[in-house]
Parts: structure tokens; sequence; C-alpha cells
């Protein structure tokens, strides 16, 4: 792992992908915003590596939310971003993350399932026990890490990928994300981040076809800093 002067913390990368741990608040891709996507500041740091003449391809194959740090993977090749969506696609790319909530949950491991929905000018999702029209099946899974004085630290493996499905399954459960106004904690965090973190990622290279595991060191914080 390095940090480049742009303060961009490389995980890996080789000729086909580069693995970076994003930091809450930086935006993966453009938006309406206006703000520096991190796609562009991999792009800058992969020309300015390789002294690389025209345009660099930089392909994003997932997003993590603006609040929300750690593990987002890009492809340095159209074949390895064709690979690495049909990989996500088949669910054969692992990713696990780490929560800090309010509250523990009733059993210190479960999977939970829902069905949520998403309300576009909200930019909300909601939760419900059964099917109804426009919602999508949510399932992940979650174990009991740490309880710490305040809060407790879980770690979640997803089934599904739906749109805010870890915020809005452990609000659910009464177990709110650390500084998630949105989905009913008290305050927010300084920073605006939500305690959300993106922590391992394990999958079979879409070229060389070796395993590839890596785990994203969390954000400098004294919570974070206890959960180790």
């Amino acid at each position: 792992m390095h940090t480049t002067k742009d303060n961009l913390q490389v995980l890996f990368e080789d000729n086909h992908i580069i693995i970076v741990n994003k930091r809450a608040g930086d935006i993966t891709q453009g938006d309406k915003t206006g703000d520096k996507p991190l796609n562009e500041v991999v792009k800058e740091y992969v020309k300015d590596k390789y002294n690389k003449p025209g345009n660099v391809f930089i392909g994003t194959v997932h997003r993590l939310d603006r609040p929300t740090s750690g593990i987002v993977i890009f492809a340095r090749t159209s074949k390895a971003l064709e690979r690495l969506n049909k990989m996500l696609r088949e669910k054969t790319i692992n990713k696990t993350y780490w929560a800090l909530v309010k509250n523990s949950p009733k059993k210190t491991s479960d999977t939970l399932t829902n069905f949520l929905k998403k309300d576009p000018k909200k930019n909300k999702s909601f939760v419900y026990k059964k099917e109804i029209e426009g919602s999508k099946k949510a399932i992940l899974h979650y174990i009991l890490l740490k309880k710490l004085d305040t809060y407790t630290l879980l770690e979640i493996d997803l089934e599904t990928g739906r749109h805010h499905q870890i915020r809005t399954q452990l609000a659910n459960i009464r177990c709110p994300i650390k500084g998630d106004l949105k989905y009913g904690f008290a305050r927010s965090n300084k920073d605006g981040s939500i305690s959300l973190h993106a922590r391992k990622i394990e999958f079979v290279h879409p070229v060389s076809k070796e395993n590839i595991k890596i785990i994203a060191p969390t954000p400098k914080d004294v919570i974070w800093n206890a959960c180790k």
C-alpha cells in the first residue's frame, strides 16, 4: 500500500486493475456537484506514474456511497472492466464491510432478508417485509465483532447489492450506523462521513487468475482505532 501526493491510497495495482482505499467524502464518479471524482484522480495518477500520453483508460467497476470509506476497484483495460463487470453480476467478487452502529443487535450473528424500495426524490430506500411493486429483495449476513463503550462493530457480507442496503437494513433492526442521519442516527460525524467501511475484497484476478485478497485500513479516527 502507498499514498500518492494527492492522498490517493493505492492498495493494489498491476497492468489490468487498480484498487484504492476511498476516503469518506470522495465521490467515485462525477455527479451534479461538479466535485473532482475518484476515477479522475486515479486517471491522473496512472498518467503521471507511467508517463502515458493522451487519454488514459480507467473503468469504474463499482461505487461506494459518498459518506462511506473503503475499497473501490478500477479497471485499467476494457478487457478487465468487462470481466470484472461479469464477475459482479455473477457474484464472484466477495465484499466485506465494517459498520459502527448504535445499539447491539439482539443476535450476535444473523441473516437479514427484506424487500427494499428506492425513493429517487429522497435518495433513500425503505424496508418492507413482503415484496411490493418496485421493491427488490435484499439479503445480508452480519456478525458482531466487538462491543465498544458506546458503539458496536459489525462485519457484514452482502448477498445482494441494493441502494443503501446496509444502511437501510441495519437501521431497520434499530442499529443505525454512526453518523447516518438519513437512516436514524441522532447526530452527524464531524467530517460528514458515516461509519461504514468497505473493509475487505476477495476475487480471482480477471486476467492472471490469481487469488486476490485486499484489506483496507480503517479511517484514522479514535473510535475506528479502538476496533483494532
